[in-house]
């Protein structure tokens, strides 16, 4: 069995065939889905699928890009919801900051003082977070090292920094897509035998970052099988057993999954 800890059902591109999608998942062995609250917008969407599948979970948060739109008091009245798993996805990214050096400080400060802020409410929860690093590994590390509790959570998309593997005893798990099949992932390849197993989940990002032999095709949680297989042949265990292992890893990180 698969958790795929990480998939944007409540995006639009699922609108019409949701059903189907979680069929396909349910029939190649994913047994839960876990959808990011990245995005308030959609919020409700993504309680509306938890509500109607037993298999479906989410988080409740801000992803940096809408660092903006922050509004905790809006976001209050859902976490308490009981199939509200974690806080995120949440954290740093550099990528897309302004040409000016001045904005570009401001945006980075903006995105640092609303990302610790939803780590310190994970940790008065009790709640993992979902961390989101794109181009900001240091200070990303810094504000988990510094604020993180010990409830921890996973770096989605994990990208092959080593100096994020410290995370590992502060019960950080490290989320490995569909990258892992790209044929340019040669960092990450060479750096995942390095993630102790017992912190090791699958995710898709889905319907973003579509494994090979699919990529540039909308993403799915069924498209699990193919990172798996992927992460066994590089573990070098049998991919049944590699499932078995980041599903034990899931549902102790994600404790409220049943």
């Amino acid at each position: 069995m698969i958790i795929d800890t990480h998939c944007h059902l409540d995006d639009e591109r699922y609108r019409e065939d949701v059903s189907e999608v979680v069929e396909r998942a349910k029939a190649i062995g994913v047994e839960c889905f876990i959808i990011p609250g990245a995005d308030p917008k959609t919020l409700t969407r993504a309680i509306e699928l938890s509500e109607k599948y037993d298999e479906i979970y989410f988080a409740v948060g801000v992803h940096p890009y809408d660092a903006r739109n922050y509004q905790k008091d809006f976001l209050e009245e859902f976490v308490q919801h009981p199939k509200c798993v974690a806080i995120g996805e949440c954290g740093l990214d550099y990528f897309r900051l302004p040409e000016s050096q001045e904005e570009s400080e401001i945006e980075k400060k903006l995105q640092q003082e609303v990302f610790v802020d939803q780590i310190l409410w994970a940790k008065e929860l009790k709640l993992p977070l979902i961390v989101h690093v794109r181009e900001s590994s240091a200070d990303c590390l810094e504000l988990l090292e510094k604020y993180a509790g010990s409830e921890g959570g996973v770096l989605h998309c994990y990208n092959a920094d080593e100096s994020l593997l410290k995370l590992a005893s502060k019960n950080f798990y490290y989320g490995i897509g569909g990258v892992l099949t790209f044929k340019n992932a040669k960092k990450l390849i060479n750096v995942y035998p390095k993630i102790p197993n017992d912190k090791l989940i699958i995710e898709t990002d889905a319907p973003y970052l579509t494994p090979h032999p699919y990529r540039g095709k909308r993403n799915e949680p069924s498209y699990t099988k193919y990172i798996a297989s992927k992460m066994a042949e590089l573990s070098v265990i049998e991919q049944e057993q590699l499932e078995s292992i980041t599903t034990k890893n899931s549902k102790r990180l994600f404790s409220k999954i049943k």
